[in-house]
C-alpha cells in the first residue's frame, strides 16, 4: 500500500526522532560529573575503598582549599561541588569555633584552644600546598552526603590517601564514625599520638 503525501512528513519526522534517540549517548555519571541522587547518605554506609567497584571514583581539580578537611573541586563536566574528607576532622581555625573537648589530651584551656587553632592553620596551609590546583582521586562510598550537603570522600593524591596522611602527621584526629578504613586511620591517629606530632605534641608548660 502507498503512503499518502499527506503523511510522509510525519513519518519522516517520526524516523528522525527514534533515530536520534537509539543513538543518544548515555551519560557516565560515574566518570563526569559527581552522583545525581546525593541528598541524604545511605542507612548503612559500606565505608571507602578504592579496590571496592561499588564505590565511586572521579578524577577532579582542586579549585579551592576551605580548610585542612574541606575543599572544592571541579569535575570534567565543569561542575564544581565540595569534598569533606571522611573519617578525619582537623581544627577549626576559628577561636569561637575551636573544641579542646573534641581531642583527647587537649585541655580546655586558653592554652589549649590556642594550640588547636594554630595547628588548624597548620593544617589549611598544608592541604593548600598539597592539594591547590592539582588534579586528585575522589572516591566515595555510594552516595554519601554530610549534614551540610557535602561529598563525604577519600581523597588520593599520586595513588596515596591524603586522608590518612593528616592523620599520619598529626594535623588530624580520627572522626569517629562507621566506614571501611576505619582501622586503619585510627592505628595511624594512635602512632601520631605515640609520637606526639602535630596536634598532639602539645606542651601546656610552653
Amino acid at each position: 500500500m502507498r503512503m499518502s503525501v499527506r503523511w510522509r512528513p510525519i513519518a519522516v519526522v517520526l524516523l528522525v526522532v527514534l533515530a536520534g534517540c537509539a543513538g543518544a549517548p548515555v551519560p557516565d555519571v560515574g566518570t563526569d560529573s559527581p552522583p545525581a541522587d546525593l541528598d541524604s547518605p545511605p542507612a548503612d554506609p559500606d565505608g571507602v575503598d578504592p579496590d571496592d567497584p561499588a564505590d565511586t571514583a572521579w578524577t577532579v581539580t582542586v579549585v579551592r582549599v576551605v580548610d585542612g578537611d574541606t575543599m572544592e573541586v571541579e569535575f570534567p563536566n565543569g561542575e564544581v561541588d565540595t569534598v569533606r574528607l571522611l573519617g578525619v576532622d582537623t581544627p577549626e581555625t576559628s577561636a569561637e569555633s575551636t573544641s579542646p573537648g573534641e581531642f583527647e589530651g587537649i585541655p580546655e584551656t586558653d592554652a589549649g584552644r590556642a594550640h588547636l587553632r594554630a595547628w588548624g592553620l597548620e593544617a589549611s596551609t598544608f592541604a593548600e600546598s598539597e592539594l591547590a590546583g592539582e588534579e586528585v582521586t575522589v572516591v566515595a562510598g555510594g552516595d554519601r552526603r554530610g549534614g551540610y550537603g557535602r561529598l563525604l570522600a577519600v581523597v588520593y593524591v599520586d595513588g596515596e590517601d591524603f586522608n590518612e596522611r593528616l592523620l599520619t602527621e598529626g594535623y588530624a584526629r580520627l572522626y569517629d564514625t562507621e566506614f571501611a578504613k576505619r582501622d586503619a586511620y585510627a592505628a595511624a591517629e594512635a602512632d601520631a599520638r605515640e609520637r606526639g606530632v602535630g596536634i598532639w605534641g602539645f606542651d601546656e608548660s610552653g
